[in-house]
């Protein structure tokens, strides 16, 4: 959210992978991989990050690690396997949804936000008649990004004097309608939380259920992930969990930013997961399970991620999903920030080497926060191309 909400934040990180062709056997593989991780999480740690969990499973070997607090009030330890909000990773899910509501037929990628949402996106020159279904998925539209007008974002006064406000998609959406497109419908790229908002709110419209509703259906309950869940208004995470501290200004004190209302988010970010639950869903994805080959097709054909260029160079966007390059190819990941949490992840082409992180500390100081960055990123490349 904030900017929270409208950045991917930190890509992914987590523990080392084996090196193809090794004969070293599995138990001792994975344990070398698990104190790799410990000694990446504790660096994160060191960094500035309250508490960090992480998960990595590469070809079928799982290790988890964690370091730091998840209380600074009581010091007990971050759980293994807690819950987490995992913010904008939502937006895959419900990309998944609307691919699969296109094999179906029931809907098309071409289709406009007008065919669907008749007057809703409308004035200061935003037209839904321009706007396809693709665009949203892709961040294409040019529409306004609605966090930016957020007024619990801007400080630690006005998130606790708006943190359990309530959110309808149509305030969202009016909040962004009041700011003139950055662009015509297709013409350049920049991430903006509206798009998934207005993909919600037609998935709402093709199935007459709500988006979350077709996400637990479609997704939640085939693959098991019994962890993972969309809050509505609760501003409570489950136990158990890690709390989230957000340091707002630089230089400033951290703050528990672990509760609000997740309808701030909506279809942009407010489901809630666990690594495990988010690593098989990773996995099941890349491997085919969730969408015909023309759908898979269509969630990897990317473009350049143009204003990210200057933090994740080469990094690409598809449809609720980023390419992002390294040294032996690149990945696939959807990061995720909300007050005091992100999310990091990443997965191969083929679903053989996943990882997944959820850090409880979103820091302000430029240098620390683009320390942890740099360290996720060199982690996550050893995730997917083994130790350098």
């Amino acid at each position: 959210m904030r900017k929270h909400l409208g950045r991917l934040g930190l890509a992914a990180a987590l523990t080392a992978a084996l090196v193809a062709g090794t004969t070293v056997p599995a138990t001792a593989a994975t344990a070398h991989d698990g104190r790799r991780l410990q000694a990446a999480l504790d660096d994160l740690h060191d960094l500035g990050i309250t508490g960090v969990q992480g998960l990595t499973r590469v070809d079928g070997d799982t290790v988890r690690a964690r370091a730091g607090v998840g209380d600074q009030e009581r010091g007990s330890p971050v759980p293994l396997d807690g819950h987490f909000r995992m913010g904008s990773n939502t937006k895959t899910f419900v990309s998944v949804v609307v691919l699969q509501l296109v094999g179906e037929g029931r809907l098309s990628l071409d289709d406009t936000v007008e065919r669907w949402l008749p007057g809703l996106v409308t004035g200061n020159g935003n037209d839904g008649r321009r706007i396809t279904v693709r665009n949203l998925l892709q961040h294409t539209s040019g529409l306004y990004n609605y966090t930016g007008d957020i007024t619990a974002l801007g400080s630690q006064e006005d998130y606790l004097a708006h943190r359990y406000d309530h959110y309808e998609a149509e305030d969202l959406v009016a909040l962004a309608t009041k700011h003139e497109p950055g662009f015509a419908p297709g013409t350049s790229w920049d991430y903006s939380n509206t798009n998934y908002i207005l993909a919600g709110m037609i998935i709402e419209r093709a199935t007459g259920r709500a988006w979350a509703t077709e996400v637990r259906a479609r997704i939640l309950r085939p693959l098991g992930l019994s962890h993972t869940s969309e809050p509505g208004d609760r501003p409570y995470l489950p136990a158990p969990h890690a709390k989230g501290y957000q340091q707002w200004a630089p230089g400033g004190a951290l703050h528990d930013t672990t509760r609000f209302n997740p309808t701030v988010a909506d279809a942009a970010g407010s489901l809630i997961t666990t690594p495990t639950d988010l690593a098989r869903f990773w996995q099941a994805l890349q491997r085919g399970r969730l969408l015909k080959p023309r759908q898979m097709a269509q969630l990897h054909q990317t473009v350049l991620a143009e204003t990210f260029q200057d933090y994740i160079p080469g990094a690409r966007y598809g449809l609720g999903i980023m390419f992002i390059p390294n040294r032996c190819g690149g990945y696939w990941s959807h990061g995720g920030d909300v007050p005091g949490m992100s999310t990091a992840n990443a997965v191969d082409a083929d679903g053989d080497r996943v990882a997944v992180l959820s850090l409880s500390t979103q820091l302000a100081d430029e240098e620390p926060a683009a320390a942890v960055s740099r360290r996720t990123f060199r982690l996550m490349d050893d995730v997917i191309c083994g130790p350098a």
